[in-house]
């Protein structure tokens, strides 16, 4: 199932696109939307881990002040 949305771009990149779609035989409505599945593939990740993070912070499960400071103290060196 598909849906209409509108966007804005510069009059050359439309004209780019409709070259381009004509030269591949392809709309271009697919030319626009491949390159939007490629960014959600590669980059949803972040949000759903983002969203997670936050339920664990709302549900108390995240690293008490002791915890943390033990991790910097690993790799931060001190400055003496």
């Amino acid at each position: 199932m598909s849906t209409t949305m509108t966007i804005r771009i510069d009059e050359e990149i439309k004209n780019q696109l409709g070259k381009l779609a004509e030269s591949s035989n392809c709309s271009k409505s697919f030319l626009a939307a491949e390159p939007i599945k490629t960014y959600i593939a590669l980059n949803g990740w972040q949000m759903q881990e983002i969203e997670t993070a936050l339920v664990e912070a709302d549900s108390g499960q995240f690293a008490s002040d002791e915890e943390v400071h033990a991790v910097i103290e690993k790799w931060v060196p001190s400055e003496n």
